[in-house]
């Protein structure tokens, strides 16, 4: 049974949907504020967060950036619709995804479920013989560990996800939908940035090749390509 910790100060909300997703079989704790979030997130080690922006005392974006300090707990950001900014920011602090409120209860389960999914599958002893070497750059997916010239790099369950499928099919040109698919287990919806904004992140983390230039090639109108020898 997966632990989702839910944090939103609409109470009325968090009991409903709290109520349906313990239903759907997930073990649920509720909190109503951003202190509360951190320090059960701390305390509890659920395995996925459904974290709103907007709450007192801590709101959701500061939740998140002192939690990815410590944690890579996939995080689904609940943001207030249309607010493409909040979207974006919390992508850039390090969450795995994004909903617009209100969202169906349906469509969070299926939001949860995919980033479980993915962080389960690709981590399975079945999901690869080993390590894979591409370069300077090493991926153990059993461990979900990634090091860079010796160096581990600090990744969020889905800049692993989209890491690892890029570095198995070191390159290829990989579209952003068979990226949304394969690492996060969802169809590429419209106006998504999702995997753009993870890219960007896993290029700073990466940083330049020997020759200066970006690990993560950007082949326009197509998708990215790891370009690592």
């Amino acid at each position: 049974m997966s632990h989702v910790l839910i944090a939103d100060d609409d109470i009325a909300l968090c009991t409903m949907l709290g109520e349906y997703l313990e239903l759907e079989g997930f073990q649920v704790s509720l909190v109503h504020d951003g202190e509360q979030a951190l320090a059960a997130a701390f305390e509890t080690h659920p395995d996925v967060i459904l974290l709103d922006v907007m709450m007192p005392k801590m709101n959701g974006l500061d939740v998140l950036r002192a939690l990815r300090k410590r944690s890579a707990i996939p995080v689904l950001m609940l943001t207030a619709r249309g607010d493409e900014v909040d979207s974006i920011v919390g992508l850039e602090l390090g969450a795995d995804d994004y909903l617009g409120k209100p969202g169906s209860p349906r469509v969070i389960v299926a939001r949860l479920r995919a980033l479980l999914r993915r962080s389960s599958v690709l981590s399975s002893p079945a999901s690869s013989a080993g390590l894979i070497e591409v370069g300077e750059l090493c991926v153990d997916p059993r461990t979900r560990t990634a090091m860079i010239d010796g160096e581990e790099l600090i990744l969020t369950s889905s800049e692993f996800n989209i890491l690892l499928i890029l570095t198995e099919h070191a390159g290829t040109v990989l579209s952003k939908s068979a990226l949304s698919e394969s690492a996060m287990g969802r169809p590429l919806e419209l106006f998504d940035r999702s995997i753009d904004m993870h890219v960007s992140h896993l290029r700073k983390k990466l940083g330049s090749g020997p020759d200066g230039k970006e690990r993560i090639k950007t082949v326009r109108g197509v998708g990215y390509q790891l370009t690592m020898r």
